[in-house]
């Protein structure tokens, strides 16, 4: 994880995609994830699959700077098995989802949180593809500001955090960006640039994401992008027609 993290902070890549989720912080992964949010990259990661278990947190969902994304069901909702906690802050659709994959048909259906960062990363390098000169930090506010209600009076929850994610209404009508330089969400200022050896200071800077507690349920130029998990990271570039793959062998679905 920590090299190819490294890997797409020197690369031209601008969404990263990380669909797999494990407990326990690590400081090493911690520090990459610093280095790669210090490059003006997004990290998008799903919180993971076991909201009716354990609920335990997971990485790098939870670290600071990373976009995590919880599940939903057919009807929108929150899904069962979606972890919940202070470090969900999108939402997307995660049951059923329709994917390539080996066999017969080449098409398989599966659910979890994998899928659903899978579509928020999407999102976010279509919207990014439209306005090329905006940074992640408001690549991540147009994302937040049209995202679709938590179904409550809240305008973030545990749950959904602040809604299902909504290209087409961020395509369409994306709002006001906001400032550049200021992150919506916990991370590294944009000026931060920290060599690849010396990224403690960065990460211990962060502010941290909650890593504990629950609550009670309330439901209510092309973008370049990596994606990484779920067996394997795929480097697309618009002029690359051969994808760079770095296989990983961890099931992160469901």
């Amino acid at each position: 994880m920590v090299a190819a993290l490294r890997y797409a902070a020197e690369s031209d890549a601008q969404v990263i995609n990380i669909s797999l989720a494990t407990p326990g912080r690590n400081d090493d992964e911690e520090k990459a994830i610093a280095y790669v949010l210090s490059k003006g990259k997004m990290i998008v990661a799903g919180v993971g699959n076991t909201g009716d278990k354990t609920n335990m947190v997971q990485y790098p969902a939870a670290y600071p700077g990373v976009i995590g994304v919880a599940g939903l069901d057919q009807n929108g909702s929150s899904a069962s098995w979606s972890q919940h906690g202070p470090q969900v802050d999108l939402s997307a659709p995660g049951v059923d989802a329709v994917s390539a994959c080996p066999g017969s048909s080449e098409v398989c259906k599966g659910s979890g949180t994998s899928a659903a960062s899978a579509l928020t990363s999407a999102s976010a390098a279509l919207i990014w593809s439209v306005h090329p000169t905006w940074t992640a930090n408001q690549v991540t506010r147009v994302l937040i500001n049209t995202a679709g209600s938590t179904g409550t009076a809240e305008k973030r929850n545990d749950y959904v955090g602040y809604g299902a994610v909504r290209p087409r209404i961020a395509l369409k009508d994306p709002g006001d960006p906001g400032p550049a330089d200021v992150n919506p969400l916990p991370g590294p200022a944009p000026s931060q640039d920290p060599k690849s050896d010396d990224t403690a200071s960065v990460a211990e800077s962060l502010p941290k994401k909650a890593a504990t507690g629950d609550s009670a349920k309330d439901n209510g130029s092309p973008a370049k992008w990596i994606a990484l998990g779920a067996g394997a990271a795929v480097l697309v570039g618009a002029a690359i027609t051969t994808p760079i793959l770095l296989t990983r062998r961890r099931n992160a679905t469901r």
